[in-house]
């Protein structure tokens, strides 16, 4: 999917010439669906995205609430709800986006990472 297609939103901390984590307007309303159901507090909460060694390719990515920030987190504010990443996950992570896809033969995050040199047919690992 071309990213000129999505309605991508850069973090409301975050400079427009910056790369740091961006994320599509459907990701976003998924998320505040999730958050919800899930009861994760919009003002200490919010969704962690990480990078675990691993996977088909050598890298796996991770995405999962978290109650509250870690100290040396960086952290993402589109309107209300908050992206921490963590400073070793970041140096895979700086520039990507994270969209939500729904069609008849998949549903779920998608990671449009400009730093992956080759990823696998499941989408969720990725060589740098």
């Amino acid at each position: 999917m071309a990213t000129d297609q999505l309605n991508v939103l850069n973090a409301e901390n975050q400079a427009p010439a910056q790369k740091g984590i961006q994320v599509t307007e459907r990701a976003i309303k998924r998320i505040r669906l999730a958050m919800g159901k899930e009861g994760v507090s919009p003002t200490e909460g919010g969704l962690r995205l990480g990078i675990t060694g691993g996977g088909c390719s050598g890298l796996s990515y991770s995405i999962r609430f978290d109650s509250q920030p870690r100290e040396r987190d960086r952290i993402y504010t589109f309107d209300d709800v908050r992206v921490f990443v963590d400073p070793k996950s970041f140096i895979y992570l700086n520039g990507m986006i994270l969209d939500y896809e729904e069609t008849l033969m998949r549903q779920g995050f998608n990671f449009i990472n400009p730093n992956s040199t080759r990823s696998c047919g499941c989408g969720s690992s990725f060589s740098a």
